[in-house]
């Protein structure tokens, strides 16, 4: 039995059609993503703690497996709901998925202090944002090689649903720090749109960066679940978030009842050590509160993925932004995940500074650094503004490992491995 749900429209690949296939496009998708380098790499990336550190914490790879699973659930219960849903129009799940998937590829070592970082040395070259660089990297890296093809070639339904902002780096008054596309995206965008021009209403404020498809809605709360919950089990975990330290928080914040509420079931579990099977069947809870409702737009007749969205009941996200802000307050803001910012502005400002002065300004005296490939695409670069882009291109592809030992071969004298130029 087919789907009804899609159409010809959300099946066109970007860059190109692909050869006839036993598996559906979306399948392609999530299979060409899970065998891509990018991915791989995300099991050395942070999520909160330091890769590596501890086997327990959770790594950007095992965080999107679980929002990938999040994501899955929600198709499968809103399908299980009946209306507007039926046997054969329903939210495909692996499509669902493969956005969950590859929704934190873009995003650099070392976490949020990485990415912070990367957007303050690329603030007047075009900015930096960790899902303007998944997109570049579904369209421009993953699988790059010799031929004219460049990128994945996913589908549109597979792009629109990992844009979660649409406005441009040059649309907004002042250069932002974060949620915005590059400027160069403007043609991506283009195709996702089918080339319709966009309400000149959707550009006011922050509405185009609200105006998601239904699958981009799935991923964004499945990631909003995700790390709300599993941060504050991480947190406790590690020792950061004690019973202790959350009273203190509290005493200087306004606690109404409801929150009182969630904080006394928090600590409940803490004390009873039942902390991860009560959080879990929160999971279950925010999953199950999940409604469709109908919409009318400039994209809703061209796509079903614009016909609906996204009602989340039960006061859930209110809940969930609370435990965001606890995980924010104590454990972000603590003096150990501060020293690790501190870390990666210096490991990011000294490699960057490293990489500009031997292959942008270049002295009588240049210095080969990097693998010969990075080299020669900084090199292809006509302009300051494409070289910053290819060096940022670089850092924010090394893992934590990755650009540690990086920075250690430059500036660490007594380290000399040769084993691992990348």
């Amino acid at each position: 039995m087919g789907n009804r749900f899609y159409r010809e429209f959300d099946f066109e690949c970007y860059g190109g059609g692909r050869k006839p296939d036993y598996r559906s496009p979306f399948q392609v998708d999530r299979d060409r993503i899970i065998h891509a380098h990018a991915f791989r790499k995300l099991q050395s990336k942070t999520q909160v703690f330091l890769s590596g550190e501890y086997d327990f914490y959770r790594t950007r790879l095992t965080h999107s497996m679980e929002v990938a699973q999040i994501g899955r659930s929600i198709c499968h219960y809103l399908r299980t709901r009946g209306g507007p849903l039926t046997e054969d129009f329903y939210i495909d799940s692996d499509l669902v998925e493969a956005a969950c998937l590859s929704h934190d590829l873009g995003h650099p070592p070392f976490g949020h202090s990485g990415e912070r970082t990367l957007q303050e040395l690329m603030i007047g070259w075009g900015g930096f944002e960790g899902n303007a660089q998944t997109l570049h990297l579904l369209t421009e890296t993953i699988f790059q090689n010799e031929t004219s093809v460049r990128g994945m070639q996913p589908t549109r339904a597979l792009l629109d649903g990992v844009l979660k902002y649409k406005k441009l780096f040059s649309e907004f008054p002042t250069p932002p720090k974060n949620h915005f596309l590059y400027d160069p995206q403007t043609a991506e965008r283009s195709f996702v749109f089918g080339g319709a021009e966009i309400p000149a209403a959707l550009h006011e404020g922050d509405k185009l960066n609200a105006f998601k498809s239904i699958e981009c809605q799935i991923m964004d709360w499945a990631d909003d679940v995700a790390y709300s919950l599993n941060d504050i089990v991480d947190g406790v975990t590690a020792g950061f978030l004690t019973i202790e330290r959350i009273e203190r928080w509290a005493a200087g914040e306004a606690i109404d009842p409801p929150r009182q509420k969630l904080l006394d079931t928090l600590f409940d579990a803490i004390r009873g050590d039942r902390l991860e099977s009560v959080f879990a069947q929160k999971v279950g809870r925010f999953i199950s509160t999940c409604r469709l409702r109908e919409r009318s737009n400039f994209m809703a007749e061209r796509t079903n993925r614009y016909r609906y969205e996204l009602v989340i009941s039960g006061g859930v996200e209110d809940e969930a932004q609370f435990f965001k802000k606890i995980a924010n307050d104590i454990i972000f803001e603590s003096p150990q995940l501060q020293q690790m910012e501190h870390k990666a502005r210096r490991v990011l400002f000294e490699l960057w500074d490293s990489a500009w002065r031997n292959y942008v300004e270049r002295g009588s005296r240049v210095i080969n650094i990097l693998p010969p490939r990075i080299g020669k695409l900084i090199e292809a670069e006509k302009t300051n503004a494409g070289k910053a882009r290819q060096i940022c291109d670089w850092l924010a592809g090394l893992t934590d490992g990755m650009i540690v030992r990086t920075y250690r071969r430059l500036f660490d004298p007594e380290f000399g491995s040769i084993r691992d130029l990348s």
